[in-house]
């Protein structure tokens, strides 16, 4: 079980992150609470606890927020699982009401991020717009080094839709973040 703090702030925002494997509280607190709640949410359903940070230095909109939050987490992942053998893939298909969201992960130090919620980009749930939970994922793609792949297969209620796709991404983090006997790699190394 690893323990792991992370750090970053720039002219926009501070944000901390601090992350525990095998713990149970997850705590989000920043700007915009639909983000708090997919958070919450997205480190719930992967099955690691910790605390998430964020403040704005001056006044900003949701993007740089969300942004900074997710490198700043998909950095402090990375770390909790350094050094040791990892399962590498991970997906997960998650119904919530009428939305249906897949996500697939391969922590191969290949970024890239293939998001497609389905919603118009302006959409706006508790201050944070669709186009900037997409950005979102892209974003921890980028840190974690990760390739991954989130498409909602049905949309409807843009929080429901989100948050399916957030849940799904949690779960195949999970899977994919856990640990393994052996290297997921036919080349023996990833």
């Amino acid at each position: 079980m690893g323990r792991v703090a992370v750090s970053r702030e720039t002219l926009e925002t501070r944000i901390r992150v601090f992350l525990e494997e095998g713990a149970i509280g997850v705590k989000a607190e920043t700007p915009i609470p639909m983000l708090n709640h997919l958070l919450k949410t997205l480190l719930f359903y992967a099955g690691i606890g910790g605390e998430v940070y964020a403040e704005e230095v001056y006044r900003v909109d949701d993007h740089h927020v969300a942004e900074d939050v997710a490198l700043v987490l998909g950095e402090a992942l990375r770390r909790l699982t350094a050094g040791r053998t990892i399962a590498r893939y991970g997906w997960s298909i998650v119904p919530m009401d009428e939305s249906l969201c897949l996500a697939a992960v391969d922590v191969s130090n290949r970024p890239g991020a293939w998001v497609e919620l389905g919603l118009q980009p302006w959409d706006v749930v508790g201050g944070l717009r669709a186009e900037n939970a997409e950005h979102f994922i892209a974003s921890l793609a980028s840190t974690l080094r990760a390739t991954i792949h989130v498409k909602a297969l049905r949309t409807g209620n843009t929080h429901h839709t989100i948050e399916a796709c957030f849940k799904a991404l949690g779960m195949a983090l999970g899977q994919a973040l856990r640990g393994s006997s052996r290297v997921m790699s036919i080349k023996g190394v990833v």
